[in-house]
């Protein structure tokens, strides 16, 4: 049961990974979620980039599975996700950054990210994508651009992705 307001702040943000809604995460979920950013950007699955990101979804679904599901069912429940957010990662978002990673790597060289980062626009549809409300995308993405020059590296991405997911401001 979700009690406190920390616990009931991150159980919101379960939505954002239940991308079919049918009340809990599994692989299918990040395998959607790579299949939607591929469309938006127009890029094959059996390119290299395209690859890249279902491989960095399996990644990330295979860290999240192991974090959140606690009986094993590869299906992670609203409360697997909130106990595995509050218990293994509130104190250590770093590990939450690094499990999805490879993820937001792919998905940032799909965008057209290089080095140098994305563009503050393409960041706003990966973000948009990824199930995130576009007016929040565009001002997270924005404030992200912290030198104003219109991109937003991965370091950056990674770490606002963490914080999202695992502390409730």
């Amino acid at each position: 049961m979700v009690t406190s307001e920390y616990e009931r702040r991150i159980a919101a943000r379960f939505a954002t990974f239940d991308q079919d809604g049918n009340g809990y995460i599994d692989r299918e979920d990040f395998s959607g979620a790579a299949k939607a950013l591929l469309a938006e950007f127009g890029t094959a699955a059996r390119s290299d980039r395209g690859q890249a990101l279902y491989i960095g979804a399996e990644a990330f679904w295979q860290g999240m599975a192991g974090i959140a599901d606690r009986d094993g069912d590869q299906r992670i429940t609203r409360e697997e996700f909130v106990n595995g957010a509050v218990k293994r990662l509130r104190d250590t978002p770093e590990r939450f950054a690094e499990i999805a990673r490879p993820f937001l790597h792919a998905a940032l060289a799909v965008a057209g990210g290089g080095d140098g980062g994305v563009g503050v626009e393409d960041t706003t549809r990966v973000l948009t994508v990824l199930g995130v409300d576009e007016d929040l995308a565009r001002s997270a993405a924005a404030a992200l651009d912290t030198d104003g020059d219109g991109r937003v590296d991965e370091e950056e991405i990674v770490r606002a992705f963490a914080r999202y997911f695992t502390v409730p401001e």
